[in-house]
């Protein structure tokens, strides 16, 4: 019962952790190399970078003059950049706190405010090479999905910006693996007490899910960082009732609908839900306990009384900062629709100069926000084979990328609809799902074990071709991802639609 409902990982733990960390290190080079160039304040980094070094200073958001950014890029930086008053900001402080940790770091500078950027987009290779190695039981399926997460346009470009939607992806992602090595413990767990007492209970045995609270507490984090991540508690919230409720089935209780809602329903509630709020209010302690901040007010001296004053005022300010994102429907030049992102049809412009230098008459410098195409247009079938797949076999982890793809894409529709200003990074947090959607057909293909020795040869061999197409693609596109000054030719033979200029 044990090797059915939670079967071992095979092969070598060294290799299990090897593959992982040797692309971890690819990510790394990829990521931190030149990270303080261009020498320049990125598109919403002009938000992001001086609301992190606010957070330093005042422990929240603060006003500055209007020449800010000209100021932070001399030489030395001048750091007397604050105007007056807190600052309305659109999102909660997390991801600008963890920025702020480069900030104190390294300085307020290009490499300090992108610093932690980077950290986190190179550990998210980290975790989804783990997390997909545990879910397919395969270390090579595990490595190569690290693999093209580092090879993705999308993922390097939010690595190398101040910018938020980085650390939203992070924050799901490792939610998600905290979900996910619950799974195989507590399936382990219901195993054993079953097998130890037999299904004295109708509803079967409770076993606790800890690992269920680290994802609370990540998935908090997440919501901290932007609202978008709340979506994915409610995802994430039915796909672990689904599993307990077929983890009772598998281990034959008589009643596993009955025991998944008594028995894990309400603390999985209570893990991502109230865990998830406790840790998106901690967040806003800096807010909440100094005065100074948007429609802050005084602050009480006494702890207790400063929370309980605070919170009204803070829910005003929900209000208000819930009203900009539903009417923000101002017209941008790069501004994308939800139904157009999986075909890149209109990437953003995060910087662009023509400087001299190249050696041509005419020379261009781009960092363009966009995925890597090779990944995100075969992203777009694998995805349908594998919900296919989840319909026809029922099979857990093809459910679960779906779901988690369709939590960071479906609620944009809404937004869209209402023409709401957006951009194709908002996509980020869904590129690990894409991802595992891709590992998941490379391991139909392969084929299990025992599967004909000429299936799987072939198999790897397509799934190796597809990976050199992913760097060969990568490799052609990232000069145009890093800023990297080229000649006018050389930029516009990348330059694959019309709209992507």
């Amino acid at each position: 019962m044990r090797q059915w409902l939670a079967p071992a990982i095979p092969g070598s733990r060294l290799m299990g952790w090897l593959g992982p960390l040797l692309v971890t290190l690819f990510a790394g080079v990829l990521r931190f190399y030149d990270l303080g160039k261009p020498r320049a304040v990125i598109f919403d980094e002009t938000y992001y970078a001086k609301d992190a070094y606010a957070l330093l200073k005042f422990g929240y958001e603060h006003n500055t003059v209007k020449n800010a950014d000209s100021l932070l890029l001399q030489h030395p930086p001048n750091l007397n950049i604050w105007g007056t008053g807190g600052s309305f900001v659109a999102h909660p402080p997390a991801g600008k706190w963890l920025i702020a940790i480069g900030e104190w770091m390294f300085g307020m500078n290009p490499f300090g405010w992108r610093f932690a950027s980077a950290v986190i987009g190179t550990l998210s290779v980290l975790i989804l090479a783990r997390v997909a190695r545990r879910m397919t039981r395969s270390t090579l399926l595990g490595t190569a999905a690290g693999l093209l997460l580092a090879l993705d346009g999308m993922e390097l470009v939010t690595s190398r910006t101040a910018i938020l939607d980085i650390f939203v992806m992070f924050w799901i992602l490792a939610g998600f693996a905290c979900l996910v090595i619950d799974r195989d413990r507590t399936r382990a767990a219901l195993a054993a007490k079953v097998m130890e007492t037999g299904n004295e209970s109708e509803f079967g045995p409770f076993v606790m899910h800890w690992w269920r609270l680290a994802a609370g507490l990540c998935l908090g984090t997440a919501v901290a960082t932007k609202w978008t991540g709340i979506y994915y508690i409610a995802a994430f919230g039915i796909m672990v009732l689904i599993w307990d409720i077929g983890a009772r089935r598998a281990a034959g209780v008589r009643q596993p609908y009955a025991g998944g809602f008594l028995l894990d329903a309400v603390p999985a509630f209570v893990s991502l839900v109230v865990v998830s709020g406790v840790t998106y209010l901690a967040w806003w302690s800096g807010w909440i306990f100094n005065a100074g901040g948007w429609g802050r007010g005084r602050v009480s001296g006494n702890p207790i009384t400063a929370f309980v004053q605070a919170m009204p005022r803070l829910w005003d300010y929900h209000q208000q900062m819930w009203h900009f994102h539903t009417t923000l429907t101002v017209k941008h030049d790069y501004q994308s629709w939800p139904w157009n992102w999986m075909f890149l049809k209109r990437p953003v412009a995060f910087y662009y100069t023509e400087p001299s230098g190249c050696g041509a008459s005419k020379c261009s410098r781009e960092v363009l926000g966009i995925g890597t195409p090779a990944i995100w247009w075969i992203s777009i079938i694998t995805l349908l084979v594998i919900a296919g797949w989840w319909l026809v076999q029922r099979d857990w982890r093809a459910g679960a990328a779906v779901a988690g793809f369709l939590a960071g894409w479906l609620p944009w529709f809404y937004f869209g609809l209402g023409h709401r200003t957006m951009f194709l990074f908002y996509a980020t947090p869904m590129l690990p799902f894409m991802v595992l959607s891709i590992v998941l057909v490379m391991g139909m293909l392969i084929g299990p074990a025992d599967a004909v020795p000429i299936r799987r040869v072939m198999g790897a061999a397509a799934c190796g071709a597809y990976v050199l197409l992913v760097l060969a693609n990568f490799y052609f596109l990232y000069p145009i991802l890093t800023g990297q000054i080229l000649p006018y030719d050389a930029w516009h033979s990348r330059m694959w639609f019309d709209s992507w200029i």
